[in-house]
């Protein structure tokens, strides 16, 4: 669900993808950030699937949404992620304090969510690109998204040289992220057709104006010299005390940090490069599902797993 405002050149870039237009015919990056010595060209498009915070639980995990996601382009790049693989990047040296100890619980998210274990992430399979503009079902169409039968964390940058910006802007996040593609090794568009880079903020700093802006995250794509890049913008959430961000029973200072890590990485591989993916009247396939949570052992740990939006079922859920 995108919330705010863009650019005349970033609303030209995403009518471009919606026609489906190569990458390199896009228009160039429209901003320029210095960032830890170096300077970086990027153009971020829109704060997608911003999932606002919660002070605390309220929902019933029985509330559904009806509201029937559709694709909003036939390309056969960037509406979804076939091959998921994720990149996490603990922005700034003021990770050297992690009072909740998020960054060791991220990884072991990330490490653990495939395979069997996994019956939230085998929902979105069901989704796809490279089929007709307006398509609800693909059948057997198309390119799918891959259930991961192996580990998605596929890179892990402790990003320490230097102190991240204390209230860090848009454009210094996409920034981040193009940084993090080099880092990686991820120089060309074909190896970020399925990368989605993390930018995990540090307690006590304010990314985009977190929390007075009122999002728990969101995620975007940015063009870059790397290519496209889907990123996210992951603030550290136990800042917001146990209840933030979450609608599950109980929560602990993690529940709203994975609550919403998973409501942005569904809507990252089903809207790669938003908002030319996988969308509905209620938004993404997150942002139809905000009022329910539930617990997943995925063998490296329990996890809060937002519901997200099943084509298939017609409702909300936690698990195929």
């Amino acid at each position: 669900m995108v919330l705010r405002g863009f650019s005349f050149a970033a609303a030209c870039a995403v009518a471009l993808i919606g026609l489906s237009v190569p990458a390199q015919a896009m228009p160039s990056a429209d901003q320029t950030v210095d960032l830890a010595g170096a300077t970086y060209q990027v153009q971020p498009h829109v704060r997608a699937g911003l999932k606002p915070i919660h002070p605390a639980p309220h929902a019933a995990a029985s509330k559904v949404a009806r509201n029937v996601l559709t694709v909003r382009s036939n390309a056969s790049q960037g509406v979804v992620s076939p091959n998921p693989k994720v990149y996490v990047v603990f922005w700034g040296s003021q990770w050297s304090a992690d009072p909740a100890g998020a960054a060791p619980a991220l990884q072991n998210f990330f490490t653990g969510l495939h395979g069997s274990a996994d019956n939230w992430g085998t929902v979105m399979t069901q989704y796809c690109e490279g089929v007709a503009r307006g398509t609800a079902n693909c059948g057997t169409a198309g390119i799918h998204i891959n259930h991961p039968t192996s580990s998605i964390l596929a890179g892990v940058w402790f990003d320490n040289t230097a102190p991240a910006p204390a209230t860090s802007t848009q454009a210094q996040i996409a920034a981040e992220a193009a940084r993090a593609a080099t880092h990686f090794g991820n120089t060309t568009q074909t190896p970020n057709l399925d990368a989605q880079y993390v930018i995990a903020s540090a307690t006590g700093t304010h990314p985009d104006g977190f929390p007075n802006s009122g999002f728990c995250a969101w995620h975007d794509f940015t063009a870059s010299t790397s290519g496209n890049l889907a990123y996210t913008n992951l603030p550290y959430l136990p800042d917001l005390g146990a209840g933030g961000c979450t609608t599950i029973a109980n929560p602990t200072l993690l529940d709203g940090y994975f609550s919403t890590e998973t409501h942005e990485y569904a809507e990252v591989i089903t809207d790669f490069w938003p908002s030319i993916g996988w969308n509905g009247s209620g938004g993404e396939i997150g942002d139809e599902c905000q009022q329910l949570d539930a617990r997943l052992n995925l063998g490296t740990g329990t996890f809060d797993m937002q519901g997200i939006w099943s084509n298939t079922a017609n409702k909300c859920v936690t698990n195929s």
